[in-house]
């Protein structure tokens, strides 16, 4: 790849890794207002969000190789 390629992915990566972890800290927040309505689900889903914000922070703390 060349030097001009390497920057947009980068960028791309971080883009969609604060994407990631602002929609898993919002599925977080929704799960743990919501524990009444979903009942035996909030665990379930509490991990499906705990998951989606963890990919998130992994695509911000991650380096891209050069």
């Amino acid at each position: 790849m060349s030097e001009g390629n390497t920057f947009w992915v980068s960028l791309a990566e971080k883009l969609l890794g604060l994407l990631l972890t602002i929609i898993g800290a919002l599925f977080l927040y929704f799960t743990v207002t919501s524990t009444i309505a979903l009942g035996v689900f909030t665990a379930f889903f509490g991990f499906l969000s705990i998951v989606v914000l963890l990919g998130g922070l992994f695509l911000l703390l991650v380096k891209p190789p050069e």
